[in-house]
């Protein structure tokens, strides 16, 4: 009797150690997460404006330059028409006319006083990917870079080391 509570005892264990060893039906293997520069190439889509993008950490909300800013109504809801106008790596000149639905207004409180932006969603292609995103709209013709990438769409880039730049070129199917 003994001897057999001392073999089933051994069963146990010995089946325990195989199935740790396997993986379980159905788990997730991860993968590491992607690394990006604190800048990188991007293109703004549809028309695959090329951009170059900064990663805010600091920005809960993604921000892009808007020329020409004009609110409608259409359909009875509110909506934006806007160019977008960016130098590429060769001093040459690109624009492109958009018009989105605006999705919520967004005030924004700092140092130099309150700003009310439209937010809209508007496709990027970073790296081998498409994200769809909102982004505020502010002429920052006054700044270095036309995007501004926030938390909201880093959370779903991966990690950022702030050491590098231009670690992907944009290479999304349009």
């Amino acid at each position: 009797m003994q001897i057999r509570t001392i073999l089933v005892a051994m069963m146990v264990v010995v089946t325990g150690m195989v199935n740790a060893a396997e993986p379980v039906q159905g788990s997730v293997v991860s993968t590491p997460p992607k690394v990006f520069g604190w800048i990188e190439k991007a293109l703004l889509l549809p028309g695959a404006l090329p951009l170059n993008v900064k990663m805010d950490t600091g920005a809960l909300t993604s921000s892009l330059d808007a020329r020409d800013l004009e609110r409608f109504r259409k359909d009875g809801r509110d909506w934006v028409r806007f160019v977008v106008e960016v130098q590429d790596d060769h001093d040459q000149q690109h624009s492109m006319s958009y018009e989105r639905e605006v999705q919520r207004d967004v005030t924004l409180r700092g140092a130099g006083g309150t700003d009310h932006r439209p937010a809209v969603l508007m496709q990027i292609c970073i790296g081998d990917q498409v994200y769809e995103e909102q982004f505020t709209l502010r002429d920052r013709g006054d700044m270095k870079y036309p995007v501004l990438i926030g938390r909201r769409t880093i959370e779903h880039l991966g990690l950022i080391d702030v050491k590098q730049q231009y670690t992907v070129e944009p290479k999304c199917a349009q």
